[in-house]
């Protein structure tokens, strides 16, 4: 990481249960070269939401920030994207640059909506660049999808006020474009983004995804603080929006055996169009292309999944240390407290690997002494791997109560594709450190003396 800045470090890692890989993942840096951003992506039915949102949502977000020019909207991507054929980066580019000239548009028509008065500007981008990509998503399979009647469509579907690519000439319907766009469409993927600058920490999350934020309490024992609650069944606040949005006769359909409609596990996420779609759209035009299936069981009164974030704002201090960003894959298989923990040691361990190196200045006998005793610690929690995101993936696989079982590890590994599902998820970590010399200097003056 660059000298000056909130982050120290940051390690990923994915692991693939299924095949192709439904996660994806964004890491960028912000133009001033002191913020970032960060994105899990759980994608379902398939790869293409998540990869498409892994590609496009950071430079959505940093659009949508206050002060940005059009000469700084570049990210320095941190991780690879996903390559598409050029006519598909082409029209992606182009649908950006609408967003980009009307981007000021939008932002003043959320800070007059009452429910975001309370909202900071890094807020409100989150939550304005989160719906203006879903609906993005959504216009460009119906324009592939509708042709020319697209214009009737729109007019019984709510939609930001931006003039989009097909408005003045409609081309031809490209196959390439159409498939694309439609597979987007109709597989869905869950988000959770965090926007780091300075010692503010703020978290968009729609869907199933968790952060948590490693902290070392006064007592020396390491804390872990959920950054916001999955969009589930589980989250009778969640349960209770969704009956709210629709009427009582659909209280026994809306949320049957703990899904949306009885399919769809989250209750919030990008995509999923035929969950959102108007009813008549979905007969006319996708059931020809994909059947029945289409159409879920007792679809009434749609939209019934949204893609608006839940924002969580935290304010770093410099007993915070890290924040785990992960797909629902780790946080099955391993509890927030237990991720913390691990990392925690592991940080202290991988401090182990390296040199002893003493501070400039002089150096007392006492101060030498109780440094070797920290690394005599350090080395007894000396991690296998250098990558805490790999320690975490491990340890989900292979931790029993007697220790790491290389043999559990292995077999794990070895399942075949049509088993692998069975037991475990795909998986995908970004684990960053906070720099604690940055937030110390960040406090007040009062604070540090």
């Amino acid at each position: 990481m660059k000298p000056g800045s909130v982050l120290k470090s940051i390690d990923w890692n994915q692991l693939a249960s299924n095949n192709p890989l439904e996660d994806s993942l964004a890491i960028a840096k912000l133009c001033d070269n002191r913020s970032y951003l960060l994105g899990v992506f759980d994608g379902h039915g398939g790869p293409a939401c998540a990869r498409v949102l892994a590609k496009r949502l950071l430079s959505y977000i940093a659009a949508s920030l206050p002060s940005q020019h059009v000469s700084s909207l570049l990210l320095e991507q941190m991780t690879p994207t996903t390559e598409f054929r050029p006519e598909i980066e082409s029209l992606y580019a182009h649908e950006f640059n609408q967003y980009h000239a009307s981007v000021s548009h939008l932002r003043d028509t959320l800070s007059n909506d009452e429910s975001q008065c309370s909202m900071d500007s890094t807020e409100r981008a989150l939550l304005t660049a989160f719906e203006a990509m879903d609906q993005q998503l959504s216009e460009e399979a119906l324009a592939f999808l509708l042709g020319p009647e697209m214009s009737e469509i729109l007019q019984r579907v709510p939609r930001w006020d931006w003039k989009p690519w097909w408005a003045d000439a409609f081309p031809s319907r490209d196959k390439v474009l159409q498939l694309s766009t439609l597979s987007t469409a109709m597989s869905g993927a869950v988000a959770t983004v965090a926007h780091i600058s300075s010692n503010n920490l703020v978290i968009a999350n729609t869907g199933d995804c968790q952060a948590v934020l490693g902290y070392l309490s006064e007592d020396g024992t390491w804390g872990a603080l959920k950054l916001g609650k999955e969009h589930t069944s589980e989250n009778p606040s969640e349960v209770e929006r969704l009956y709210s949005e629709h009427p009582r006769s659909e209280r026994d359909t809306v949320l049957r055996m703990d899904r949306l409609l009885g399919q769809l596990m989250p209750l919030r996420a990008f995509g999923d169009f035929r969950f959102k779609w108007p009813r008549h759209v979905l007969e006319k035009w996708v059931i020809p292309v994909l059947g029945e299936s289409a159409l879920p069981q007792n679809y009434k009164t749609p939209p019934y999944l949204s893609a608006r974030p839940e924002i969580i704002k935290h304010t770093l201090s410099p007993r915070d240390k890290f924040v785990v960003i992960a797909s629902d894959g780790l946080w099955d298989l391993l509890s927030p407290t237990q991720v913390v923990r691990l990392v925690g040691e592991h940080m202290s361990g991988r401090v182990a690997l390296g040199p002893l190196t003493l501070p400039p200045g002089d150096v007392t006998l006492e101060e030498i002494n109780k440094m070797l005793q920290q690394r005599r610690e350090g080395l007894s929690k000396r991690p296998l791997d250098t990558n805490a995101a790999t320690h975490l993936i491990r340890h989900a696989l292979a931790s029993t109560e007697t220790g790491l079982d290389p043999d559990r590890l292995s077999e794990l590994l070895s399942l075949p594709d049509d088993v692998v599902r069975l037991f475990r998820d795909d998986i995908t970590i970004v684990v960053s450190y906070f720099d604690t010399d940055y937030l110390l200097k960040s406090l007040p003056q009062s604070n540090q003396e």
